[in-house]
């Protein structure tokens, strides 16, 4: 078994075109950097879309998951 190491992410959410034509959308912080014990960074990418906000787990196309380590 490894040890645990740090990591860190967050989620963001990016408009479609359409969003940014006609609605004047921004991207925008899902869930702001948060600190992980992982044993690498495919774990921990695994880990983070589990805190997506449920109203936006169906543009799941729109949303970026930023893993690094710490």
């Amino acid at each position: 078994m490894s040890t645990p190491k740090l990591f860190q992410y967050a989620i963001l959410w990016h408009p479609t075109k359409k969003q940014v034509e006609d609605e004047s959308k921004k991207s925008c912080v899902l869930v702001q950097p948060t600190t992980i014990l992982s044993t690498d960074s495919n774990s921990a990418a695994i880990t983070a879309p589990m805190s997506i906000p449920q109203e936006y787990k169906d543009q799941i196309d729109q949303i970026e998951v930023c893993v690094k380590p710490f």
